[in-house]
């Protein structure tokens, strides 16, 4: 499934915790994992800089990030290769994704802020958007350890090609890491009733209810099919809010849900739900484009 893990780091704790992750799922997946580290030059040098920088200056930047990526990479136990590049951080993830054949991005975000939810400033939200490979986001949290690995996923279902390119991705994950799937759908009453859900028809949500419940059949039986355990949940509500409290209520080590891609307005928008579980849970949340490359 992976052979190259990208992790993009600044030294940050949450970085850190994402290079936790990464040197974990390296070790399951007999992967090479990489370190990057991109310099943004002229955010470094400061706002008195508009003259730029000299090229000593790059060098010394550029060969201290260099060492400390060096001493980071000796301190693991799986094979590590480091990169230092120069540039606009979310351009140079994506680039170096694209030249080095990358299978899986490993990021760490900041999460909440004050009265304001958000991801690792544009940085993370850009490469989430645009990744043509499945990224792996994480918060220093304390529900973030990565321990030994995932025990229970969670892959949220509308049923749609969106939320099934997430799938094979969480089943090649429980497999290495003797986990099970949590197959969950909520039937989005906000989006069928102006009103309280007692006025929603009866018959109408029953097959909703029927339609939410084959989706996540059809995940469980996927899993099974891979020597898989896996559990199902169909509920009405709030997507949002149903998931993360599911996440809180279950212990779940790892969400997987898959996105819109990368065309259109999605390189804007993901959805409310996806952008709350990337912006709120305190768990690591995988993503994977329904349409991976597609410009």
């Amino acid at each position: 499934m992976y052979d190259t893990i990208l992790v993009p780091t600044d030294g940050s704790d949450h970085a850190e915790r994402a290079v936790e992750h990464g040197a974990v799922l390296a070790e399951a997946f007999d992967a090479t994992l990489q370190l990057l580290t991109v310099v943004d030059i002229e955010a470094a040098a400061g706002p008195f800089s508009a003259g730029g920088v000299d090229e000593a200056y790059i060098e010394d930047r550029t060969a201290d990030e260099r060492e400390a990526l060096a001493e980071r990479a000796d301190s693991l136990s799986v094979p590590v290769e480091t990169a230092v590049e120069t540039g606009q951080p979310a351009e140079g993830i994506l680039d170096y994704v694209d030249d080095e054949g990358v299978d899986l991005v490993v990021m760490g975000t900041h999460g909440r802020s004050g009265l304001r939810r958000y991801l690792t400033g544009s940085v993370a939200e850009r490469v989430v958007r645009l990744s043509p490979v499945p990224v792996l986001t994480v918060r220093a949290t304390e529900a973030s350890a990565v321990d030994d690995g995932y025990s229970d996923i969670l892959v949220p279902t509308d049923g749609s090609e969106r939320s099934d390119a997430a799938v094979a991705h969480a089943v090649a994950l429980a497999s290495a890491f003797g986990g099970r799937i949590h197959a969950v759908s909520v039937v989005n009453v906000g989006d069928i009733a102006t009103g309280p859900e007692v006025g929603i028809p009866a018959e109408f949500l029953e097959e909703l209810e029927t339609a939410a419940g084959d989706a996540t059949e059809a995940i469980a039986e996927t899993a099974q099919a891979a020597d898989v355990d896996a559990v199902t949940e169909v509920s009405t509500g709030r997507p949002k809010h149903e998931l993360l409290e599911y996440v809180e209520q279950n212990d779940i080590d790892l969400v997987c849900m898959g996105t819109h891609g990368r065309t259109g307005l999605d390189r804007v928008l993901l959805g409310s739900t996806a952008e709350a579980l990337l912006r709120q849970a305190a768990v690591p949340v995988l993503t994977v484009s329904e349409h991976p490359g597609d410009d």
